[in-house]
């Protein structure tokens, strides 16, 4: 298998796809299958296109925007699926903030046949479930394959299901080489979440900076006279006790928890959920004294040592950040190197 990008999406391609088709357009839908070089958009960023010249999403950062429509519009006057490659020059890379250039390759299609497939996977990630929807290049056919069970037209051999399911956990997507035909595996995972626990002066700069990363982002506070609208706008704000809070989260293997508050009788029974949870990142506030003493009343709680070692304490990278925007900055690095090492 060839070597697989992670997408950061941050627009709603596909939702907004689908909405379009539920209006009676129709709609061409634009794939990075891969990518050499230094490119602007990985494996699995979309370009979608209406049938109006209305477009969402990226394939290129700009670059070759207007080539990938005019084919997309072609596709929805009846052309085939059809894979363009395109170069991406250093004077192009230079323009949206790329050190040099590389190549792209492109599938465009039509995506009637498959809506009903992206609709199963973003209810399957809403459920916390990951997919991975599998398209012959050739012709388009696809199918969507997780948890041992497949929907769709495309007949898959053992390997190439083995290849999705691998993607589909790794949240991973790239291009399958399975005998004579190339198939590209997109992976199709549950949203990245953020669930932060202190409405605190940190939290509102770190609250808009993880928005723009791609995570969705919730801020957990008993005490409302922290968690208002007024401090935390256009965000889920929840006033519940944390550790109840968070079992009502569902927190799963994209969520990541961080606790700001510095009181351990809100920080204990949250960190304590956190922990013995599927949650991939748990941070808490404070120092090395901090931590050792927290450690100890975890352990009095009844957590296991190897749960307590995955505690990030005191939270974030070691940048010598000082102010509350440093701090978040060294959270969300935090957050992101541990996602991206997996």
């Amino acid at each position: 298998m060839s070597p697989l990008s992670v997408p950061s999406p941050q627009t709603d391609v596909i939702g907004a796809l689908i909405e379009w088709l539920d209006q009676g357009h129709t709609a061409a839908l634009a794939t990075v299958i891969s990518t050499w070089g230094s490119s602007p958009c990985p494996p699995g960023s979309h370009l979608a296109i209406r049938d109006d010249g209305a477009i969402i999403g990226s394939v290129s950062a700009g670059c070759v925007e207007s080539a990938v429509v005019h084919e997309a519009m072609e596709a929805i006057n009846g052309a085939p699926p059809a894979v363009s490659e395109f170069g991406v020059t250093g004077d192009m890379a230079w323009e949206v903030g790329l050190a040099c250039g590389g190549e792209i390759r492109v599938l465009v299609r039509r995506v009637e046949n498959d809506a009903a497939l992206y609709r199963a996977a973003r209810k399957r990630a809403g459920e916390g479930q990951s997919s991975a929807l599998v398209t012959r290049i050739s012709d388009g056919a696809s199918v969507l394959i997780g948890a041992g069970e497949k929907s769709g037209s495309l007949d898959v051999s053992p390997e190439l299901s083995e290849a999705a399911g691998a993607a589909a956990r790794e949240n991973r997507s790239g291009v399958f080489e399975d005998g004579d035909e190339a198939f590209f595996i997109e992976a199709l995972t549950p949203p990245k979440r953020l669930i932060i626990v202190g409405a605190v002066h940190i939290a509102q700069t770190l609250v808009p900076m993880a928005r723009m990363a791609g995570f969705e982002v919730v801020v957990v506070d008993p005490r409302e006279a922290f968690a208002t609208p007024e401090r935390f706008p256009d965000v889920e704000l929840r006033t519940d006790w944390p550790d109840e809070a968070l079992l009502d989260l569902a927190v799963n293997d994209h969520t990541a928890v961080v606790v700001l508050t510095h009181d351990p009788k809100i920080d204990d029974p949250v960190l304590q959920a956190a922990l013995m949870s599927p949650a991939f990142y748990v941070g808490a506030l404070g120092s090395l004294r901090t931590q050792e003493k927290r450690n100890k009343r975890l352990e009095e709680r009844g957590v296991e040592p190897r749960d307590i070692a995955r505690l990030h304490g005191p939270v974030g990278l070691d940048i010598g950040s000082a102010s509350p925007a440093e701090i978040a900055v060294s959270i969300l690095a935090e957050i992101i190197q541990e996602l991206r090492r997996g």
